[in-house]
């Protein structure tokens, strides 16, 4: 077989996609290669192809069990003969699975990075020929990379202890450049070949709400998407609890996922998710990488992450099968107090001091751009690609602010209260303090501390008392925007910035730009149709039903059997012989002959009825 046909005959795919073939060309010829492709842009192929071609094994790093789970099982499916090691296998599992390696049984071998230090790992790989590595999530190797897991560093060392060298391919969805050096640096890649296909992903739609009442707007985006399959982050466990009781109450079909559970009842729970039995996952950023599932069709952040690298990986989980999908953020100032707790209390136990706060002060440079992109009245998706380095002509036209209606709103008043309040404070205590008691003197706060410092004397006291302390907060930073005011690293303190005298003393005025749906939540369907094309027909409909059927029979995920996409594809061209069965977008041959009769029974009933 040539690649053409093992893209064919086992993956279903007539044509690679942008950036795979140059990557599987510079394996083949012995390469190594970097690979940064958007999530869904199939990543995978790039060594999956090669390594059914090459002499030998290909050993494939992966961080999450989840994630070497959903990958074997779907290469099983498609014919390839594939395993895993990792701490879920028992050691009588373990035995077998070394056993079979060293019988040439498999062509791909998926292994978790702590495993590469065991001695009896060591000793088999030893006996192995192995022809290619793959580095999957890459970006873990870097302490600039959102996932940094210290036991990818020991791969290179794993690298030079092998008897002959194979092929290092590393690939990533989400990398800045700096990031990209990095990889390349630490896991000494040679001369690599580098393929960055861009970050873009066209079929997600982006959205900022910035709604008075987080949860009532969050259950009217879940039931706006009833029946479709979902994700919803929080921030925190006790924010994923309240949340996941709020859906189930009101009859939606919901599961949780977060680091507090017990194991076995957190995969269950995603089992739940992954076979469709519950169609909304209310986790935290435990429910991560591992997440391989096609058909999800929105994710929705009840927080702001502390990144947008973060971001863009969690909102990646959407629409990995082609199909549009929803990517929204429910944002309120009150997250960056949560954002900043976290990177003040991330761990890190492994780095120096000197490492840890090069990593800290890095996590507020990142944590002030996913602010801005919560901010921004441009173009998300603009936005994004541009943190990313990658260049957009234009706005979008397909994201929340793109289509959203904007109104100029003067907030010259408020701007100068806010800049007096800074001002007399500092002038009654002889030194400058922070926003949250900034916003208590504006608002009239009986705080205690605020009566002992004395600051209810002050003229500004009270001002903004009919705002809310969210609304006093984004106020402010839009006047960080402006360059009016500037936060001291080094104290946390509000202070003056250059143009604050001209607004205070010099009759400049500003106007701040607001989305009318920030203020009052656009009815639904006013700004966009709904974005699944899945309501295609009766026969799409009855080739869902299928897979459901054969996916309960197997126990395996329904897309495992054939992706939304595919079935899809398969509705529009309604085959009738297992040769047009086989033209099918992600239809194998494996999988033909497997599946091919079925369906084409159900194509031919639903023509008939």
């Amino acid at each position: 077989m040539d690649k053409y046909e093992v893209l064919k005959h086992f993956f279903g795919h007539s044509a690679f996609r942008r950036g795979q073939e140059g990557l599987i060309d510079a394996i083949l010829a012995g390469r190594d290669v970097l690979g940064v492709m958007p999530t869904g842009g199939g990543k995978s192929l790039c060594y999956q192809v090669p390594a059914l071609l090459l002499p030998g094994v290909t050993l494939v790093i992966s961080p999450l069990i989840s994630l070497m789970k959903d990958q074997v099982a779907a290469l099983k499916e498609a014919g390839v003969s594939a395993a895993y090691i990792n701490s879920s296998l028992t050691l009588e599992q373990l035995r077998t699975v070394y056993s079979r390696t060293r019988k040439g049984a498999y062509k791909l071998l998926y292994v978790a990075p702590e495993r590469l230090e065991g001695e009896g790992f060591a000793e088999l790989v030893r006996e192995l020929e192995i022809a290619l590595l793959a580095v999957d999530e890459a970006h873990c190797i870097s302490q600039w990379g959102q996932d940094f897991r210290p036991s990818y560093l020991k791969i290179s060392t794993f690298l030079d202890a092998l008897p002959v060298r194979p092929v290092v391919a590393a690939f990533t969805a989400t990398a800045t450049a700096t990031v990209q050096e990095d990889i390349v640096q630490l896991l000494a890649l040679q001369d690599p070949v580098r393929e960055v296909t861009g970050f873009d992903r066209p079929n997600l739609f982006f959205d900022v709400r910035h709604p008075k009442s987080r949860m009532a707007a969050l259950t009217k985006l879940v039931e706006e998407r009833s029946g479709r399959s979902g994700i919803i982050y929080c921030s925190t466990r006790g924010g994923v609890e309240k949340v996941c009781k709020a859906l189930e109450d009101r009859g939606i079909p919901a599961t949780r996922y977060h680091a507090g559970l017990e194991p076995e009842e957190r995969q269950q729970n995603q089992d739940d998710f992954q076979f469709d039995r519950k169609t909304v996952m209310v986790a935290t950023n435990a429910f991560g990488m591992g997440i391989d599932k096609s058909n999800v069709s929105f994710v929705i952040h009840c927080n702001m992450p502390k990144s947008l690298e973060a971001y863009y990986q969690e909102a990646g989980r959407a629409g990995r099968d082609g199909e549009p999908a929803d990517c929204i953020l429910l944002y309120s100032a009150g997250d960056i107090t949560t954002a900043k707790f976290l990177i003040e209390n991330g761990g890190n136990e492994e780095l120096s001091p000197e490492e840890r706060e090069a990593v800290r002060k890095h996590d507020y440079e990142r944590l002030n751009a996913m602010v801005d992109y919560c901010k921004t009245a441009g173009c998300l998706r603009g936005h994004i690609l541009s943190y990313f380095g990658q260049r957009q002509d234009g706005p979008c036209g397909h994201c929340g602010n793109c289509q959203g209606d904007f109104v100029e709103e003067d907030v010259t008043v408020p701007a100068q209260m806010i800049l007096s309040c800074v001002v007399r404070v500092r002038e009654r205590l002889g030194y400058y303090v922070g926003k949250t008691l900034i916003t208590q003197v504006l608002r009239g706060s009986r705080d205690q501390r605020v009566l002992e410092l004395g600051l209810d004397k002050l003229s500004t006291y009270g001002l903004m008392a009919r705002l809310s302390a969210g609304r006093v907060r984004e106020l402010m930073e839009f006047l960080e925007l402006e360059g009016c005011l500037r936060v001291n690293p080094l104290h946390s303190t509000l202070e003056p910035a250059g143009q604050a005298r001209q607004v205070l003393f010099e009759g400049q005025t500003l106007s701040m730009p607001v989305r009318k749906d920030r203020v009052q939540e656009k009815k639904p369907g006013k700004d966009r149709p709904a974005p699944s094309a899945s309501e295609s027909g009766r026969l799409l409909d009855a080739l869902q039903g299928l897979r459901s059927r054969l996916a309960q029979a197997e126990g395996v995920p329904a897309y495992i059997v054939f992706s939304n996409a595919a079935l899809a594809d398969m509705a529009l061209r309604a085959p009738r012989t297992m040769e047009e069965f086989l033209e099918v977008s992600g239809v194998g041959r494996v999988k033909a002959a497997k599946y091919g009769e079925a369906f084409l029974r159900v194509i031919k009933e639903c023509s008939e009825n």
